[in-house]
């Protein structure tokens, strides 16, 4: 009997769909037992003991549990079903004004003293050779709790009930003509996170990100062409009601027409452009040219080895105009579903929320205890994470959102006001330089807009611009009823690279006489601006 890779595949498929994974369950019980029954408390008092007996003048510790699950699927086939969790401690000390850090998974009060007098060594051999010395500007005690708004646990919801619905999202995208390929996927993270300074903080937090998506590509054949879309949906710091909550199915099937629609879409005559930004698509321009070069560490140059530096210095905070009045952005650590949303940061600072920019002016930094006096702030913004347990803590970027329009503009309002301009959704690839200033962005769909009126699909649209004149460039906003809050679960940064979930909300905006390149020619017309 002949046995194809077809056949193969499509009994995996179906085995992987139909079983469920009992060892799991012990492992997330066991893990689970480990973590609770860790008298945390009591090895907090032994790490923060230890590092005063050796001369720290400030210390804490991180006793972690990390989960993360994912389903994947393509076409009417299971491809991967994982699970994974870690569970472990890091100790930061701080001794002659420098810090020393360390980690163990042997979560026991012997270790936890040796692991806190090896922080204590890297730090004191790490002040004989640092110059500045690190002065922390304070925070208020807090003993507290926190959890994560979600109404169902992902973790909890048995993995059969999740393959179904990817598999029913996948139908729908193939029941289009002319789609071939379909995967998804739903990933789901918790962290439990306890932290204990030398100040005397003790906080407990419970946190649940839900992250699905899908791409269907449909295909001609003929000329060998492909056009895949993906789902314009987020991850969020959700339940698995995520799965409720929006109709990923009929996006699904959306989706896939629009991928057999770009297949015999025209390209774009590069040139001068408005653009109508959906939020699907604006929230990852506003990472990339808003959200990291208000990173205070980059503008540092602490960070210039890797993730780059900044056009941003401190000499230009409440000076320089960074977009149009009507630009106001707002980190935020409390928003809701925001991925980066928390009770209290990795050094006990309560999540908050501050001015970035406002009224079109560049006004504040993304801060941490040991960076806020660098700019004469007297309290941080607590932006501390470290992705693990056994990761080093360092300055992340919280939720950078831009606030909607205070009337009730809608997104066909902003349309109506525009002659000749380019309506885009979802994230596409970009290119932006290491001072996050000249940058290019496409998209997934983009439709043409005349006399305020969205026409047909259009492809191989990427616009190019620097950072103050495309925000200079913003005449229109949506109203709060337009406000989604799009996110990224992974966003790099450091050495040894380390991971942070962040969102961005936003309305649709639009943007005036952008210039539009085509990706497929190269060419845009000779108005290539002069970036240099």
């Amino acid at each position: 009997m002949s046995f194809s890779r077809r056949d193969f595949i499509k009994t995996a498929g179906l085995t992987f769909g139909a079983l469920t994974l009992p060892s799991w369950a012990y492992e997330a019980q066991a893990a689970a037992s480990i973590y609770l029954d860790a008298n945390k408390d009591a090895m907090a008092d032994a790490a923060l003991a230890t590092a005063k007996k050796l001369g720290a003048s400030y210390a804490d510790i991180r006793i972690n549990r990390y989960r993360i699950e994912n389903v994947s699927t393509r076409e009417r086939q299971v491809q991967n079903v994982s699970s994974g969790q870690n569970f472990g401690f890091g100790v930061r000390v701080l001794i002659n004004g420098t810090w020393g850090f360390a980690a163990s998974p042997i979560v026991t009060i012997d270790e936890v003293k040796r692991v806190t007098a090896e922080a204590a060594a890297i730090a004191k051999a790490n002040s004989a050779i640092t110059r500045k010395k690190i002065e922390l500007v304070p925070t208020p005690k807090v003993t507290a709790s926190w959890k994560s708004s979600f109404e169902k646990d992902p973790f909890d919801v048995p993995v059969d009930e999740k393959t179904a619905i990817l598999l029913k999202i996948n139908e729908a995208a193939l029941s289009v003509k002319g789609v071939g390929f379909v995967n998804s996927s739903l990933s789901a993270v918790n962290e439990q996170k306890y932290l204990a300074t030398s100040d005397g903080s003790r906080i407990e937090q419970y946190i649940i990100r839900t992250i699905p998506s899908f791409t269907a590509t449909a295909v001609d054949r003929a000329s060998g062409d492909f056009q895949s879309v993906n789902t314009l949906r987020e991850g969020q710091q959700i339940g698995y009601e995520y799965l409720s909550k929006h109709d990923w199915i009929g996006e699904a099937k959306t989706a896939a027409e629009h991928a057999v629609m770009k297949l015999k879409a025209p390209s774009v005559a590069p040139g001068k452009y408005d653009l109508v930004l959906h939020p699907s698509h604006l929230f990852l321009t506003i990472h990339e040219s808003v959200g990291h070069p208000t990173e205070l560490d980059r503008a540092l140059l602490w960070e210039a080895n890797y993730a780059g530096t900044s056009f941003l210095t401190p000499d230009k905070t409440g000076k320089l105009q960074f977009g149009s009045k009507m630009v106001n952005f707002v980190a935020d650590r409390t928003q809701a579903q925001g991925m980066a949303t928390v009770g209290w940061d990795d050094e006990g600072v309560p999540g908050q929320s501050w001015d970035i920019v406002k009224d079109g002016v560049f006004v504040g930094w993304q801060t941490t205890r040991d960076t806020a006096k660098l700019v004469g702030q007297s309290k941080s913004t607590g932006c501390l994470h470290a992705d693990s347990w056994g990761s080093v803590p360092f300055p992340r970027m919280p939720n950078v959102s831009l606030s909607p329009a205070k009337t009730n503009v809608s997104q066909d309002d902003l349309i109506a006001g525009v002659e000749n301009g380019i309506l885009i959704y979802g994230r596409g690839s970009y290119s932006i330089d290491q001072q996050r200033y000249n940058f290019q962005f496409g998209g997934q769909t983009f439709w043409e807009i005349k006399n305020g009126k969205v026409g047909g699909m259009l492809r191989d649209v990427a616009y190019q611009s620097r950072t103050t004149d495309f925000w200079g460039s913003l005449d229109g906003l949506g109203g709060q009823a337009t406000y989604e809050i799009p996110g990224s679960p992974n966003d790099g940064k450091g050495e040894p690279g380390q991971s942070n979930a962040v969102s961005h909300g936003c309305p649709p905006a639009r943007f005036r006489n952008i210039n539009v390149l085509n990706t497929a020619s190269g060419t845009n017309a000779g108005q290539m601006e002069d970036y240099d």
